[in-house]
């Protein structure tokens, strides 16, 4: 009679066995999905070369796209409007370049004075440091008695401004890349979406894609426009207010209040500290240096708090947490310029996941806190 005991323990050739085997299959996917991630974030940092440029150029791509289909309505052709549109950004990038470089080579310059300057304001604080640096001195000075023979060795690393000076053909280089593409990105019209509706499969999924690269570009080049058009505006009121107030190349600071604008929280910080170091070196009075990073402090809060949300409300507003990691990881791998570009790309890939189906949780965490949902919670 067989034994049909529902407390007879399972045996352990079967059931112990696939468990063992389905605990093994996750540890390899795992395994995998983290080999895949430690070389994808390989080739993104040793690729960087290439990478920049091309990132560049497709952000460039989807914020004037728009600018050649309009003109293309108009009767003008893609490659005219590309080429002009090129031509405009090459001439843009050359004259800032020049105007801008006296300024940024006077600073690099005058580095080892402003340090020294900076040092003498601040000698009342550096009385321990100077004890300790007496110190040190005299220990020096009696190892070099004890052995006169002794060979010095001082090896002198090059300065800031032959070091900018030895990277300038690379750069050349990738802005040619990147503007070489851009031309062929634009003057090349719908040929992307035309690719997009050939390679997909069902009439369905055409229609889906269509519509999704549609809406990307849309969103995406909306909101890049529309940044960079604050960002403007911000550095012309931070260059007309350090310009009132007597900085040194006022236009300088417009620009690089402009250009840090394109990195949340950190590139405010970084300006802030900027501006309060060279007005400490400037000005003689304590409170005239403290103007120049309040007035930086005042133009970059009513940017943040009042105008961007006004412009462009809460549909593209994203969770700090996530624009803080994409900073930091891009800013690791590609330095300023992956810091500058790292919360476009952000936008790209949350608007991307807002509008497929499958990457909703990944559009819900990139997503801003819902203050009204919290409200309500709350109460």
């Amino acid at each position: 009679m067989q034994d049909t005991d529902p407390e007879r323990p399972i045996s352990l050739e079967t059931e112990p066995g696939e468990f063992r085997v389905i605990v093994v299959d996750r540890t390899i996917k795992a395994g995998l999905v983290g080999i895949f991630l430690l070389a994808f974030a390989a080739a993104l940092y040793f690729g960087r070369d290439f990478l920049l440029p091309v990132s560049l150029a497709f952000l460039l791509g989807l914020v004037l796209s728009p600018v050649v289909r309009t003109m293309k309505r108009r009767g003008i052709p893609e490659w005219m409007t590309a080429v002009l549109l090129v031509v405009a950004l090459g001439i843009g990038i050359a004259s800032g370049t020049y105007f801008l470089s006296g300024p940024v080579s006077g600073w690099i310059n005058d580095a080892p004075q402003i340090g020294r300057e900076v040092r003498d304001k601040i000698a009342v604080l550096r009385e321990p440091v100077e004890a300790v640096a007496e110190a040190t001195e005299q220990v020096e000075e009696f190892t070099e008695t004890q052995d006169p023979s002794a060979m010095r060795v001082v090896l002198s690393e090059p300065g800031l401004l032959s070091r900018a000076a030895s990277g300038a053909p690379e750069l050349a280089a990738q802005i040619g890349v990147t503007l070489a593409l851009l031309l062929f990105l634009l003057s090349s019209g719908d040929m992307f979406y035309e690719k997009l509706v050939k390679s997909l499969p069902t009439l369905s999924d055409k229609k889906l894609g269509l519509r999704i690269a549609r809406t990307v570009e849309r969103e995406v080049s909306r909101y890049l426009l529309t940044i960079t058009l604050i960002n403007v505006g911000l550095g012309v009121a931070i260059g007309a207010g350090m310009f009132l107030i007597g900085m040194p190349n006022p236009v300088l600071w417009g620009v690089v209040a402009a250009f840090l604008n394109f990195i949340p929280y950190v590139g405010a910080l970084l300006g802030i500290a900027l501006v309060g170091l060279i007005a400490f070196v400037t000005f003689d009075t304590i409170w005239m240096a403290l103007l120049a990073p309040l007035i930086y402090v005042i133009c970059t809060s009513i940017e943040g708090q009042i105008v961007t949300p006004l412009v462009l409300g809460r549909r593209l507003e994203m969770n700090p947490v996530a624009i803080f990691l994409a900073i930091a990881f891009w800013g690791w791998l590609w330095g300023i310029a992956g810091a500058l570009i790292a919360v476009p790309l952000l936008v790209i890939v949350k608007v991307f996941a807002d509008h497929v189906d499958g990457l909703a949780a990944l559009g819900e965490f990139l997503a801003a806190r819902d203050t009204k949902t919290t409200a309500e919670d709350e109460t």
